[in-house]
This record gives structure tokens, sequence and C-alpha cells, in this order.
């Protein structure tokens, strides 16, 4: 029953915001009671914490399916990641990143709302960080931040601006964030040698 009831938050909370989405109509779409939703979640709070881990597990699977599917090719990761993002900006009910919305409606940093928010985005980093890892950079933790911004970016971008360009805007964008990066670390290696 927990499962039911995260999955028709999952639908309710991505399309309406998580504030503007009552327990009721969670409850009303998964088909339960009060009750049973009391005794799998103690408040709201707690179902959206459930919601954006399901989120969280779902967007890490993608990520390291497509890491391990470039098998160390960065740039063959990076168009697959491109594409997904143009293809998922597109459809009809896209409506950002449930972890950007989030942040924004759950302001104060202590809250288990944003620690998922957090966690989840400390993860991406990482994730990108073991992305560029095959290129040997010299500072692959910055590179992974810049990778992030962009992340962001075309998130909202995908919801704010024209769906159909974000993918290849996206792709260029990384491409020269990893150019760059791989063009200072030559420099740096030829001046000490």
């Amino acid at each position: 029953m927990s499962d039911r009831l995260i999955e028709a938050a999952n639908e309710l909370f991505y399309a309406h915001g998580l504030r503007a989405v009552s327990v009721d109509k969670v409850i009303e779409r998964a088909g339960t009671t009060k009750v049973t939703f009391y005794r799998h979640f103690q408040s709201k709070d707690d179902l959206v914490v459930a919601y954006l881990e399901l989120r969280a597990a779902q967007e890490r699977d993608g990520v390291d399916a497509a890491i391990a599917h470039g098998a160390g090719d960065v740039d063959a990761t990076l168009r697959l990641m491109a594409d997904h993002t143009g293809t998922m900006a597109c459809a009809p009910d896209f409506r950002g990143c449930p972890f950007i919305n989030a942040a924004a409606e759950y302001p104060d940093p202590d809250s288990p709302v944003r620690k998922v928010v957090d966690e989840h985005r400390a993860w991406w980093v990482s994730a990108l960080e073991r992305l560029v890892a095959p290129l040997g950079l010299a500072q692959p933790g910055a590179v992974a931040e810049d990778l992030m911004l962009l992340r962001d970016g075309v998130m909202v971008a995908g919801y704010l601006g024209d769906p159909s360009r974000v993918g290849a805007s996206f792709l260029r964008s990384c491409r020269a964030v990893v150019a760059g990066a791989a063009r200072a670390s030559r420099g740096a290696r030829t001046a000490r040698a």
C-alpha cells in the first residue's frame, strides 16, 4: 500500500507542487484511507521524502546506466544524457527538476525534505566526477560542479524555454566545459614539465 501512496504522490506532487497537494488528494488518488496513510507515514513531509527518494533512485539508475553504457567514453555518455534530457523536457507533463522544485518549496536547510535534496545533489556531483574521471583532468571536482550547474540550467530551460532545443544546448555546453578543462589540464602539465 505504501507503494500506491508514493506512486500517487509522485504523480500529484510533480504535476501540481508539494504544498499544493493535500494528503487527502494523495489518499483519494491511491484509493485508500487516512488510517492506511498514517500507518505508513507519520506526516505529509514523510511522504514528500519518500517521493523524492523514489525520484532520486530513478535518476541514479538512469545516470549510472548512461555512465556504464558509455564505458569511459565521456562524450558518448554526455550524448546519452543530453538525448534523454531533451526527450524528457519535450514530454507534455515535464515540470522541471523535482529537486529544484522541492528546494523552492522547502527553504529550511534543516528540513528532512531539503536534506534529501542536498544528498541527491551531492550524489549528482559525485556521479559527474565519475563521468569525467577517464579524462584525467586536473580538477575533476570543479568540472563536475560546472556540469551540475549546466544540468540545473537545462532542467529549468526545459520547463521555461523551448524544450526541443535543450538537449542540443546541454550537449554543446557540456562539451565546452570538458574541452576547456582538458585544455587547462594540458596547459598545467606542460607548465610543470
